[in-house]
């Protein structure tokens, strides 16, 4: 009996998988071509399609891989690849796993940093509005730089030569390899939380692009960007520039520079102040030559040699204004001693001990009117009140009872009637003197008929 001689697809696309993957022309593959398609996954992997003007390869390029770009991938960008040729076994269709990539004609890093620097650019992180002065006479300056080289050398013995008032203070970083941009990001960090730095120095000396990249991360634009104190880059020479330098408040070509633009120079404060006080002493000799004049022209003046010709017309306008005053003053004391004259008579009419003598047989009168009319009101509401006792006495059932008549209740309630009554129940009887209880035995009518 032979055996079944077809092949399943998996078996068939296994099989096809393990000759691409023996085939060593097939491993570490170097193409170029043209992305389209590009897909970047949550996961961090990268998907797209490689090709040129006649052909075309899906490619993949996973996490750990593409993490090591510098660079975004984008549609239209043609690129050098380096990976393997193998098949995809749930499809069938074979593809190219990149190991590394870069852009095809220009650096990859150089590529990388212009994409960030238009990104951050499009953000506003450039813009002039957010830029910080710079203190005029910092008293701590903060330097983000390696503990030790060059950088933080120039820059300490610049400060002490121009300003040694200022304090320095190291906040120590990486500031070239892997390590550099997290180290570089805490170190800003550090600064900020210190509280009382006036001015931050973030910078290194110079050399290629790849030892400065760290200061083209993305992280450290974004640090420099949101820390508070007004930030120096100071990174490299003249003829580099970093992301670091158009994020900051002020670019300075070296840390050499850097310090210089962070602290005035003792030398220019002293001649500032030396202007200053040949300034104010000028300024203060032409304010006295000047008030000298004036009190010059003063004293010569006509009024002052003659004082008594300057205050004699009001001394004569004084003099009548006081005979004026006092002919007022007369006039009207006159006037008042008249009327107080007719308020007095006045008030002797209307004399306050007179109304008090008419009010007070007003209030006798009153009085004696009042209780003569509340004496007939009690007399008569005591007539009525004797005549009120009179009629309920007449009517007082007691009194009735009295003559030999009795009240009758059933079950509580006044018997008034014999139909109300039933034969065998109990009543209650209400005497004079007291009560007495019975048994109805027999009911009769007033027509004597029983029942």
């Amino acid at each position: 009996m032979t055996s079944n001689p077809y092949l399943s697809v998996q078996a068939l696309s296994k099989y096809i998988k393990r000759k691409f993957d023996a085939d060593p022309h097939l491993r570490n593959v170097f193409v170029k071509g043209e992305l389209s398609n590009v897909k970047n996954h949550p996961s961090g992997h990268i998907y797209f399609t490689l090709k040129d003007d006649k052909s075309r390869i899906q490619s993949a390029m996973f996490r750990s891989s593409a993490a090591q770009l510098k660079f975004t991938p984008e549609n239209g960008m043609n690129v050098l690849i380096t990976g393997d040729v193998s098949v995809y076994e749930t499809t069938g269709n074979y593809q190219l796993y990149v190991q590394s990539m870069q852009p095809d004609g220009v650096g990859a890093l150089y590529l990388a940093f212009e994409q960030l620097k238009e990104s951050l650019g499009k953000e506003g992180l450039f813009d002039a509005r957010w830029k910080s002065p710079l203190p005029m006479y910092p008293q701590k300056i903060g330097v983000v730089t390696a503990q030790s080289g060059a950088a933080i050398q120039d820059i300490c013995s610049t400060i002490e030569r121009r300003y040694p008032l200022a304090e320095i203070i190291l906040f120590p970083a990486v500031v070239q390899g892997a390590q550099a941009a997290p180290s570089i990001v805490q170190s800003i960090e550090q600064a900020e939380a210190h509280g009382s730095i006036d001015v931050l120095i973030v910078g290194r000396g110079g050399g290629s692009i790849e030892d400065l990249w760290a200061f083209n991360e993305e992280t450290v634009a974004r640090a420099i960007f949101s820390c508070r104190i007004p930030v120096i880059s100071a990174v490299g020479h003249e003829t580099d520039t970093t992301i670091a330098d158009f994020v900051s408040d002020r670019r300075a070509p070296t840390p050499t520079a850097a310090a210089e633009m962070a602290v005035p120079a003792r030398d220019e404060l002293v001649e500032r102040l030396l202007d200053r006080k040949r300034a104010l002493y000028n300024s203060l000799s032409n304010q006295i030559k000047q008030e000298r004049k004036r009190l010059t022209t003063l004293q010569t003046s006509y009024p002052l040699q003659f004082p008594e010709r300057l205050y004699r017309p009001f001394t004569e306008k004084l003099i009548g204004f006081e005979g004026r005053l006092l002919r007022s003053s007369q006039d009207i004391t006159s006037k008042r001693a008249s009327e107080l004259q007719r308020l007095s008579g006045m008030l002797s009419t209307f004399s306050p001990n007179q109304r008090i003598k008419e009010e007070h047989r007003n209030v006798t009168l009153f009085t004696e009117r009042l209780t003569r009319s509340v004496q007939h009101d009690v007399r008569i509401q005591s007539e009525r009140f004797q005549a009120s006792i009179r009629m309920l006495q007449a009517l007082n059932p007691l009194n009735v009872m009295e003559r030999g008549y009795s009240i009758v209740y059933q079950n509580g309630i006044v018997a008034n009637s014999i139909t109300a009554m039933d034969i065998g129940s109990n009543i209650h009887i209400k005497l004079q003197d007291g009560s007495a209880e019975a048994v109805v035995q027999t009911i009769t009518t007033n027509e004597g008929e029983e029942r």
